[in-house]
Formats: C-alpha cells, structure tokens, sequence
C-alpha cells in the first residue's frame, strides 16, 4: 500500500503541467485586456487620421494637444493603479466585504488627482506660446487640451473602477466597453470633424469633443454593466456614500504615486528623445515614429500579461500562498519573454516589410528598417520590465521599481542617447558622428536592459522575502 506521502506527491501534478495550468489561468485574463488596449490604441489612430483628412494645421494642432493628454492620462493611469493590488490582495484572503471601502476610496482620490491634472493640464498647454507655431494650430492644439481635460475625472474614476474588475477576475466588461468606445469614436468624429448630418464642421476640435465622450462612455458603461452582472454584487462599492478616510486615502497614494511618477519619467523620456531627433529632420524624425509606434503596438502584449500578472499574485499572497505568488510571477514573467522572442524575430527578419507598410517613401522606410533592428533587440528587455515590474506591484513594493526604473531612463537612456545621438563635441568620448535615432534606440536598448536586471533581481528579493516571513510565522 503506497504511503501518504507518495500519494500527496501523486496528488500534484508535475511541474510541466503546473506550468501549463497557471499559463492558461493568466492568459485568460490577459486576453480580454489585450483586446481592450488595442481599442485604446485604435482611437488614437482614428483621431490622427479623422484629423489628418481635415487639414495639415488640423493634424498638427491634434497632434500636440495629445502629447500632453497622452502624458497626462499614462501618470493619472499609473496613480490609479494603488486599487489593483490591495483589491486583489483581499480577494485572494476572501475578504470581500472590506473591498466596497477600498474601492469608494480610490473613487476620492481619483476626484483629488484628477482636478489637479485638469489644472496641470491647462497650465502645460502654455508651452504652445513659447514655439514657433501658426496661430491656428496654436488656439486648436490649447482647445484641444481645455477640452480633452474635462474628462480626466472621468478617466480617473473609471480606471479605479477597471482595476476593481480585473482584481476579481472580470476583464471581458472593459475589453467590450473599449470595443465599443472604439466604435462611437469613429461615429462622433466623423459627424464632428467633418461637420455630418447638420452638425458644425469642427476640424481638429471634433477630435477633442470625441475624446470627451468617449471617456465618459466608457465610465457610465461599466457601471451600467457592474450593476446589472452578479460578480460584482457582494463587492458592489456604490451600496452607501462615505467621506473621505484619509488613512486609506493615504495608503492608496503611498502605492499609486510611485507607479505615477514612473509613468510619467518614461513617457517624458520617450518625449524628449522625439525632440531631440527632430533637429535632424523629418526623414529621421519619421523613421523614429515608425519603429517607435511599430513597438508600442506589439508591447500591449506583454503589458497585458502583465496586468493580468499583478491580478494573479495580488490573489496568491492575499490568500497566504508566498509560493504560489513566486511560481505565479515568474510563469508570467516567461510568458511576456517567450512572447518577446517571437516579435523580436518576427521583426528582425520582415523590418523591411514593416516599414514599407507604414510608408511610400524610400528614405524613410530604409531609415525605420535599420532601427527596427533594434527595436527587435528593444523587445526582450522591454517585455521582461514590464511583466516583472507588475508582479513587483503584486507585492504591493512600489518605490524600489520606480527608482530602477528612474535610473534607467534618465540616468542611463538619456545621457547615452544625447551622447550616441547628438554626439556633442565637447564630449571626448561621443562618437565622431552624430548616431541620431540609431544612438537614441541603441541607449534605450541599454537603459531597458539595466531595467530589466534589476527589476528581475528585485522580483527575486521581494518573492523569497515573503517566503522567509511566511515561514518565520
């Protein structure tokens, strides 16, 4: 009769199939994410094209009014990220009752920081006044950016109410909210750009009205939706009204305004390395979109994963299981790798394929094949920060990924860059020529790698650390 320690060895499945299981289990919850950030990304290419068939000053003004969105909306996005790991942490604990609290909560501070990006918003747009701009693209690209900020307290709001979804399993509501938020921004674009069926023919502006609607669409339809499916109901946050509890309240900015800053560090970053390009002219500035959009298009995957990852570890830990957050992270983490491997092969052998896909013209396309080269390199660091950065936050750890991630950009990326890139003569080690795009991609290579390392070696620390106090318990 075999012993009941073999049988219990018996019980589990073997390590490959254990793999399989969670790989599967993360998938599932990665994917209807992934639909929904493609969405995202999607509206962003409607506007551009809505606005770039209206006129050349109606794309530029459009175009500078969503930088400051963008890097607006990415910082809010990362601050409300706090709700995520401590809703999943009670999940996996089968605390319940305590997330209506933490969710109300998140709610106050997503009202608090989201009027003080109203206000940040409207004062960065003064910039438009310090560059040499034509004065029309100058008024659409301020209105753009006075209008698209009356939804950021809606943008706040619903990204709490995304992070409550997704830490209770449900991502199919905001993968089928942003498909249809991706549909009516095409309908209220084309009536408002184009001035359709009687109503005023607003140009760029149309796109920023767009936006606007859309934003709120997307916050009213999800708690359309929550109200009415039962997976919210023991959970459902909206029951009684409560005032602010600044203990929470703090708690929530002690793990969100990490996240933010890191946000807004990378996406500033990404920013000035564009500007930077653009002395060297439209063929390389081109060139540098190409690869850039290329890239950012193909990491959703990864960033999905890792959404899904910090879900999945935030519900392990809560539930008391250290190990299986640890075996959790590290299955997403090759998961986002394996993926990487195959982008970055995929456009390693077909970047002349790509590039002509994006353009007609022969200097661009040849100028964005070479940097898609590295952005084929760029792919393996990238996706390994990004899924091992979000199982960190699992862990509730926030600070020490942010100062990684903070010296790589700017203390790694950014300086190699300028040098590779601009190649300043009163540096004795810069090269003889400037590298221009190619030296800025070859440093973010750099600065995602030391990001990677060290992240990975943080996701180390942090997963045997909670092992250790598990045991010590």
């Amino acid at each position: 009769m075999p012993s009941l320690s073999s049988l219990r060895r018996l019980s589990k499945p073997a390590p490959r199939a254990r793999v399989g299981v969670e790989a599967r289990a993360l998938w599932q919850l990665a994917w209807p994410i992934l639909i929904g950030q493609l969405a995202n990304v999607g509206m962003s290419v409607v506007e551009v094209a809505m606005a770039g068939h209206a006129s050349a000053n109606d794309l530029a003004g459009v175009a500078l009014g969503v930088s400051i969105w963008n890097m607006v909306i990415i910082t809010l996005m990362g601050v409300m990220m706090a709700v995520s790991p401590v809703v999943s942490h009670m999940v996996g604990a089968r605390e319940f009752s305590q997330v209506p609290h933490v969710v109300r909560q998140a709610l106050w501070q997503a009202l608090g920081v989201s009027l003080v990006a109203v206000l940040l918003a409207n004062l960065a747009s003064s910039i438009f006044d310090h560059l040499a701009l034509e004065p029309q693209v100058r008024e659409l690209a301020k209105d753009f950016v006075l209008i698209t900020s009356l939804a950021l307290p809606a943008f706040a709001a619903y990204r709490v109410l995304y992070g409550y979804s997704v830490s209770l399993n449900q991502t199919k509501p905001v993968m089928v909210i942003a498909v249809g938020a991706l549909l009516l921004n095409v309908v209220v674009n084309w009536l408002l750009v184009f001035g359709k069926l009687g109503l005023p023919r607003l140009g760029g502006l149309g796109c920023a009205w767009a936006t606007l609607v859309c934003v709120w669409f997307n916050l009213l339809a999800l708690i359309w939706w929550m109200r009415r499916a039962s997976a919210y109901r023991s959970t459902w946050p909206f029951d009684r009204f409560e005032w602010p509890h600044w203990p929470q309240l703090r708690n929530l900015m002690h793990l969100g305004l990490p996240i933010g800053i890191t946000y807004f560090a990378e996406t500033s970053a990404f920013s000035l390395i564009a500007l930077l390009i653009a002395k060297f002219g439209s063929t390389e500035m081109a060139a540098h979109q190409i690869a850039l959009n290329f890239s950012s298009l193909v990491f959703m995957v990864p960033l999905s994963l890792g959404l899904a990852l910090l879900t999945r570890v935030g519900q392990a830990l809560g539930a008391g299981e250290p190990q299986a957050a640890r075996f959790r992270a590290w299955v997403g983490v090759a998961m986002a790798l394996a993926f990487a491997v195959l982008s970055g092969a995929a456009m390693a052998l077909f970047n002349t394929q790509i590039a002509s896909a994006y353009t007609s013209d022969a200097a661009v396309a040849g100028a964005a094949a070479q940097l898609l080269l590295l952005a084929a390199l760029f792919q393996l660091p990238d996706a390994t920060q990004v899924a091992t950065s979000c199982a960190i936050r699992g862990y509730k750890v926030t600070r020490a990924p942010m100062l990684i991630q903070l010296t790589a950009f700017w203390v790694f990326s950014l300086p190699l860059g300028y040098a590779l890139g601009l190649a300043p003569a009163w540096l004795p080690w810069a090269p003889a020529e400037p590298m221009a795009a190619r030296g800025f991609w070859i440093a973010l290579v750099v600065g995602l790698t030391v990001a990677a390392l060290g992240l990975s070696a943080l996701l180390r620390f942090v997963a045997r650390q909670r092992l250790t106090e598990a045991k010590a318990q």
